[in-house]
């Protein structure tokens, strides 16, 4: 899919609908990601695997972002300074185009992720106790659905989605996951 393409499915009326994530009992910890598309002949979505060092989510691929800080203006600023700070994508390269709905997570976040187009003319300098490795796949492998896998887990007597995408050896899984599964369906 390029970037026209794209932008023909994404700007449409039709509101994006959320993906059933875990009901929390109180209000969450605010937090942002920045979903990286990089604006090349095909459109592919950049991706992180998180450091092993890591107390929580070690070795999990996501999107780069993170928990907000009171200087943080915005969720969108959240999302681009943790960017910034984790694989040193710089934010002049990076344009927000839009936002998924948020995602509640089982570590009690509330998650908002943002979509944006990057010039592929981009230097990355990962900040080794965040970010192990960067990569990027295809966004029509990403989206298609013959590629989604949904587990169903229980816990507290209830039953809950959790969201997988195989990748060469990489397994996209959670929010992560359930953001490209929210993409996909406001798309296709």
């Amino acid at each position: 899919m390029n970037l026209t393409q794209f932008n023909q499915r994404f700007y449409h009326a039709r509101n994006v609908r959320p993906e059933p994530d875990y009901p929390l009992r109180k209000k969450g910890k605010a937090a942002a990601v920045l979903l990286p598309l990089v604006k090349r002949e095909q459109l592919t979505l950049l991706l992180t695997r998180r450091s092993d060092k890591l107390k929580h989510h070690a070795g999990q691929v996501s999107f780069p972002g993170g928990r907000f800080d009171e200087s943080d203006i915005h969720l969108k600023e959240t999302a681009l300074r943790e960017t910034e700070e984790e694989i040193g994508l710089s934010r002049d390269k990076v344009e927000i185009i839009g936002q998924l709905p948020v995602f509640r997570t089982i570590s009690r976040y509330e998650v908002t992720p943002f979509i944006s187009i990057v010039e592929p003319e981009f230097q990355l300098q990962l900040n080794p106790d965040e970010v192990d490795n960067v990569f990027e796949i295809p966004l029509a492998e990403a989206i298609n659905p013959a590629n989604h896998l949904t587990h169903q887990v229980k816990r507290h007597n209830s039953t809950y989605p959790v969201y997988f995408i195989p990748w060469q050896g990489q397994m996209i899984w959670g929010a992560t996951a359930a953001f490209i599964k929210a993409l996909s369906r406001h798309l296709l």
